[in-house]
């Protein structure tokens, strides 16, 4: 999280341009943040129960994920498909 000086610096920086109340600007980067909190295991079961929900089967669902890690935001190493559904189910 940035530091307190920073994060009222954002806050100021959306409530002056975008029509955001403080309160309501505050509520969105916090949200981001936590957004940007997870952790590839997190991303791995988030993404496999949307598409789990969509109707994908598993050998397409561990082949998206692998492609979607290697171009999220994580600074991971690559993930087998061992290492997805050790994610998945433990």
């Amino acid at each position: 999280m940035p530091d307190q000086t920073d994060f009222d610096e954002i806050v100021a920086y959306l409530t002056r341009t975008t029509r955001l109340s403080p309160a309501e600007a505050v509520r969105i980067v916090h949200e981001i943040l936590h957004f940007m909190d997870e952790t590839p295991d997190d991303f791995i079961r988030r993404r496999h129960r949307a598409l789990q929900t969509a109707g994908c089967a598993n050998s397409e669902i561990f082949a998206r994920i692998t492609a979607e890690l290697a171009q999220w935001r994580f600074r991971a190493d690559d993930y087998s498909e061992r290492q997805i559904r050790r994610a998945i189910y433990g």
